[in-house]
């Protein structure tokens, strides 16, 4: 039996990844219904909605993808329209449906608190963040590539925190020849580094790695690249914000110096949609074959057999 054959899911807009996680909820035999996303109607499997009452209506879950709704309640959508997913309709749906986004957001997460709702958001779960890791990793080096003068291979890296992104860019930077260096407060996340034969230094020692470095990747959600850390960065370096926004460098600064810096957000929903998506789809299945949702009968065989073969 398809893992999650029978349960009722609605996918509410998104960008690209979206189009990949009803094609994976559809083929674990859900049947799917959809709003704002560039997909064909298929029947029994995956509905198109009119509006959002019909995708809120007799359903077990909610997915609600990036970049999700907005602090005015307006849903982003491929195709530029922004339905209002409002109070009124999300109590509709009754508070047995789960709401899984990757993060709620002010709105949402208002909401759901006010209507006792339970909202799932993934990029709070380790295991999601370690799979994402992975497109948001190879999306850097990518922009990297298109933005250098020079190879990877050969050039002097620096990835600012060894958190999820910064470990698996700092070991796929590695793996490409870049001589690297991680710039990590924690004693314990510079051992790793060391033991996983990157070169690691304290925050302290930012500077002196700056003036030598052709590539800067920083992953922390603070200002650690401020005008005073920007004025050592040699003027050739690449430097590249995966942070979230407004990301870790002073970006007005670093245009009057004339660095080459940009701030990089969902990288994985734009170069790597299809994985993205999939990894989305593929925690939240995990995700209900632990917690199946309420909304059903067991007699109706709805996940029934979630758990069979883990």
């Amino acid at each position: 039996m398809l893992p999650l054959v029978g349960l009722r899911i609605s996918v509410l807009g998104g960008d690209a990844r979206s189009v990949y996680v009803v094609e994976e909820f559809a083929s674990m035999g859900a049947q799917v219904k959809v709003l704002g996303i560039p997909v064909s109607d298929r029947g029994a499997k995956v509905s198109v909605c009119r509006n959002a009452a019909e995708a809120l209506t007799g359903l077990d879950v909610l997915v609600v993808p990036l970049p999700g709704i907005d602090k005015y309640g307006r849903l982003y959508t491929m195709s530029g329209e922004s339905p209002v997913i409002d109070k009124a309709l999300l109590q509709s749906m009754g508070r047995e449906v789960p709401i899984y986004t990757v993060m709620a957001g002010p709105y949402l997460a208002g909401v759901a608190g006010q209507l006792e709702l339970r909202v799932v958001e993934l990029a709070k779960l380790q295991e999601f963040a370690i799979y994402n890791s992975i497109p948001s990793a190879e999306g850097a080096i990518q922009l990297a590539m298109e933005r250098m003068p020079i190879t990877v291979h050969g050039c002097r890296a620096v990835v600012l925190g060894f958190g999820n992104v910064g470990m698996t860019l700092a070991r796929t930077l590695s793996a490409l020849g870049a001589r690297t260096t991680v710039i990590a407060r924690n004693l314990a996340a510079r051992a790793r580094a060391y033991e996983m034969g990157l070169e690691a230094a304290a925050p302290e020692q930012l500077t002196d790695h700056l003036k030598r470095a052709d590539l800067v990747f920083n992953t922390v959600p603070a200002l650690i690249l401020d005008r005073e850390a920007l004025e050592s960065v040699n003027p050739e370096a690449c430097i590249i914000d995966l942070a979230s926004a407004p990301g870790g460098t002073d970006f007005e600064a670093a245009r009057a110096l004339g660095l080459n810096a940009s701030l990089a957000p969902n990288l994985p929903g734009k170069v790597a949609p299809k994985t993205a998506g999939r990894i989305i789809a593929n925690t939240i299945r995990w995700l209900l074959q632990e917690h199946p949702p309420k909304t059903h009968l067991p007699h109706e065989g709805v996940l029934a057999h979630a758990a069979d073969g883990r």
